[in-house]
C-alpha cells in the first residue's frame, strides 16, 4: 500500500518585505527614467504612424496601377483601393479582397489627402490640426509623388 508524506516547505521559500520593496524601488526608479522619454514623444509617434500608413498606401496604389494601368483618380479617391470603384474609369481587374481592407485615417482621426495628376500621386496627413499647412505637431505629413515610371 502506497502512502502519501505531505510536503514539506522550507521557512525561507517565500519573498520577505525588504526583497519584494527593493525589487519596487528599482522598478520604479528604471520606469521614471524611461517613461519620461516615451510619453514626451507621442506626436513624433503619430507622424511616423502617419509616414508607416501612407508608404502601406502607396503600395497599394502602386499594385492598383500595375493592375488597371494607372492610379485611381482624384475623384475616386483612395476607397477604390478598399471596395470596388462605381466611379469611371472603372478598372479592368479587381482582386477579392480589394487592394486594402480599409481606408485608414491618420493618427489625428482624419482622411489621408489623395490627389493624382497623370502618372503621379500626391499623399498627405494634414497633421494634428488636420488643415493644411502649419508648423511643428500641426505640420503636414507629405509622401512625396510618385511617377508611374519609377515603378
Amino acid at each position: 500500500m502506497l502512502t502519501f508524506a505531505p510536503i514539506r516547505r522550507s521557512t525561507d521559500a517565500g519573498v520577505t518585505l525588504i526583497e519584494m520593496m527593493v525589487v519596487l524601488v528599482m522598478i520604479s526608479v528604471v520606469a521614471a527614467l524611461i517613461v519620461p522619454n516615451v510619453i514626451g514623444r507621442p506626436d513624433e509617434a503619430r507622424a511616423t504612424v502617419a509616414s508607416t500608413d501612407m508608404r502601406s498606401i502607396a503600395g497599394a496604389l502602386q499594385l492598383y496601377r500595375l493592375d488597371n494601368g494607372a492610379y485611381p483618380t482624384t475623384a475616386q479617391g483612395l476607397s477604390a483601393l478598399a471596395e470596388r470603384t462605381a466611379t469611371p474609369p472603372l478598372p479592368r481587374t479587381w482582386p477579392q479582397d480589394g487592394y486594402l481592407t480599409a481606408v485608414p485615417l491618420d493618427p489625428w482621426g482624419t482622411p489621408y489627402v489623395y490627389e493624382a495628376r497623370g502618372g503621379t500621386f500626391n499623399l498627405l496627413s494634414r497633421g494634428a490640426d488636420g488643415v493644411i499647412g502649419g508648423e511643428g505637431i500641426n505640420a503636414d505629413i507629405p509622401l512625396r509623388a510618385r511617377s508611374a515610371s519609377a515603378g
